[in-house]
């Protein structure tokens, strides 16, 4: 048995033999494999020598061209209320050089140096120059934004003759302001790599960005460029609540006001109180958006060459800030009928309720004097208001005590910022409810003594005329994506009611008395019912031989049913005689709103009587005197 396993395994391991056949077989096999190869390596040497060259230029001009070439997206319009284009952007092409190409064919090189030298007028020396020393340089850019009109021209002369290679285009886009200076405040501006600079160009940039889409390129073997796209997403357009006209009519009496009278500082603002939409918002002369670093509009050249670099740079902010937002300053007499108001609210104070004045007020031992020196006499809560009668509101303010006083300072928006979709949007400055003592509420109770900023002053006003609704301020009403559907829409957000309806009725009919038989009668416009009130703050130091001023009107229009306010701030008038005279700034917002209500639908009617009983004359008070009510003497008692 275990001799028979041993044979069986020793047959197992017995190697079969590689028989003569079986080697002619392989050595056939080899001999067809080698004379595949040797044929193959002959083909390659001879397509070497006979084609390649051609070849060789088919493989180079395939190479890719674009792939990293960006296709630049379009930066959204914004627009005026109506359609009217405020910011666009236009396409322009940057010219690129591909020596590369151009030299793979030395034919090439001449008709496309005469190509670029007829349309854009380059030196053709310079461009053989460069197509010498950086033959194998694949992008060299030669002009910048050049217009669609040159580019067709060139494409042209390229479609005529095969021979122009090697010049592309590159796309990009450059923001215009056809209105120059038009809004510059609201509008901004735009920097190197298409990022917006105050106004609605900054607010609103991630909106009016948009993203850059990819180009892959390549040479066909006629030298032709196929192109591989992936669009840009375009940036969204921005409708503002602004009104060209209406922005044009402000501009151009503020400019008119700026050539007669010299000051620190101007705004205008005229807004919707029903929506808190702002039509136009004005601040000083204005910048040109298109050379926003040119400061012509406030310096001579001889004043600008002879600026350091720091004087340079403190002088652009202050073109380009908007004083409309981000100053504060004393509101003076246009804080008065918020004091009334809120001790309308508090049941405090009734409209048949009647006040003494003796021309001034002591409080803490401080006379503090009212504008009308020899006093008002008796008068009521309306010719409070009319007569800007200092020691009737320090009145009405000492029944309000200094708790209430400060709760409605803050329920009226001031304290805080109004959220106005503007950057640069400074906060007012209130007494502290801790430091509201006597003197400083009483001062308070008629403007002075804090600060406030105009949006916050406008927007107020706004809810005590409108029913008692406070909107937020806004300038852009709509957004829209490139389809044209609209992604966001603002008619207008109520933040709270100010007042009751009853206290905004008669608020509107104070304000009519104001303006048609009180200290604000220079802001009547011929055929309009304006309502409204004055104020002359004095500003810093309490010096009497060198006090500066802010003097300033706000009002809306109609009174009955006000669809416009306006809010004029004349800040520092120099002019000795002028410096605290309210009535500029009630004659210039005559003059704005005669300019402006036709392009705002409201039209005048002719003799209006609104029912409302005028006091009878006060022989003791001249109403076309200059309007003081907010200037304080204090004097020490004997």
């Amino acid at each position: 048995m275990w001799f028979l396993n041993m044979k069986q395994r020793k047959n197992k391991t017995n190697p079969r033999k590689f028989t003569r056949r079986m080697q002619a077989t392989l050595l056939f096999v080899f001999c067809v494999v080698f004379a595949l190869i040797f044929g193959i390596c002959c083909r390659l040497m001879w397509l070497n020598m006979d084609k390649g060259e051609g070849y060789g230029k088919k493989v180079l001009a395939q190479q890719s061209l674009g792939t990293n070439t960006n296709l630049p997206y379009r930066r959204g319009d914004i627009l005026d209320r109506n359609g009217v284009v405020l910011a666009s952007s236009t396409k322009v092409f940057n010219v690129i050089l591909d020596p590369s190409i151009v030299n793979m064919d030395k034919a090439n090189i001449e008709p496309t140096v005469a190509a670029l030298v007829a349309v854009y007028g380059l030196d053709a020396n310079e461009l053989r120059t460069t197509l010498a020393e950086k033959e194998k340089s694949a992008y060299i850019r030669l002009l910048r934004q050049q217009s669609l009109e040159s580019r067709l021209a060139f494409e042209e002369l390229a479609a005529k003759n095969k021979k122009i290679q090697g010049v592309w285009f590159e796309e990009e886009y450059t923001r215009n302001y056809p209105f120059g200076s038009l809004a510059s405040h609201v509008i901004g501006y735009t920097v190197g790599g298409d990022i917006g600079t105050w106004g609605i160009e900054q607010y609103y940039n991630d909106e009016l960005i948009g993203t850059n889409g990819r180009e892959y390129g390549y040479y066909d073997a006629e030298l032709n460029l196929v192109k591989v796209s992936k669009p840009a997403t375009q940036g969204n357009t921005i409708v503002s609540t602004l009104d060209v006209n209406v922005q044009r009519g402000v501009e151009k009496k503020v400019s008119e006001f700026l050539a007669q009278w010299d000051c620190e500082n101007i705004g205008v603002i005229v807004m919707n109180p029903n929506n808190g939409a702002i039509y136009a918002m004005a601040s000083n002369a204005g910048f040109d958006l298109n050379e926003p670093r040119n400061l012509s509009a406030y310096y001579s050249q001889e004043e600008i060459d002879a600026m350091s670099e720091e004087e340079t740079l403190k002088a652009l902010n202050r073109m380009w800030r908007n004083f409309c937002i981000s100053d504060t300053y004393e509101p003076g007499s246009t804080f008065k009928p918020f004091t009334v108001a809120a001790a309308l609210e508090e049941n405090l104070v009734k409209a048949s309720d009647t006040f003494v004045c003796d021309g001034y007020r002591m409080v803490a031992g401080y006379r503090i004097n009212c504008n009308r020196r020899s006093g008002h006499g008796v008068v009521t809560l309306t010719e409070s208001l009319m007569k800007s009668c200092n020691p009737a509101l320090m009145s009405i303010g000492e029944l309000l005590g200094r708790d209430s006083f400060h709760i409605y300072q803050e329920h009226f928006g001031f304290g805080q910022t109004t959220g106005v979709d503007l950057p640069g949007e400074s906060g007012s400055i209130l007494i502290p409810l801790e430091k509201l003592n006597v003197t400083e509420l009483a001062t308070s109770s008629f403007g002075q003594g804090f600060n406030i900023t105009m949006v916050q002053l406008a927007s107020a006003f706004c809810s005590l005329v409108n029913g008692g609704y406070y909107y937020q301020p806004h300038v852009v009403e709509e957004i829209r994506n490139a389809a044209g559907a609209v992604t966001y829409e603002n008619s207008g957000v109520a933040l709270n009611v100010s007042v009751s309806a009853q206290t905004s009725e008669f608020m509107r009919q104070a304000m009519y008395m104001t303006v048609e038989g009180g200290t604000a009668s220079l802001a009547k416009v011929d055929g309009y019912a304006v309502g409204g009130k004055t104020g002359t703050a004095q500003k810093g130091v309490r010096d009497k031989e060198n006090q500066k001023y802010v003097v300033s009107f706000i009002g809306c229009v109609p009174s009955e049913d006000p669809q416009v306010v306006i809010y004029v701030v004349i800040d520092e008038v120099h002019d000795e005689e002028k410096k605290a005279s309210s009535s500029l700034a009630t004659s210039l917002t005559s003059e704005i709103l005669e300019e402006i209500l036709p392009y705002l639908g409201i039209y005048p009617e002719g003799e209006i009587n609104y029912h409302i009983d005028l006091p009878v004359n006060d022989p003791t008070t001249n109403l076309d005197d200059l309007d003081e009510g907010d200037i304080i003497t204090t004097t020490e008692p004997e």
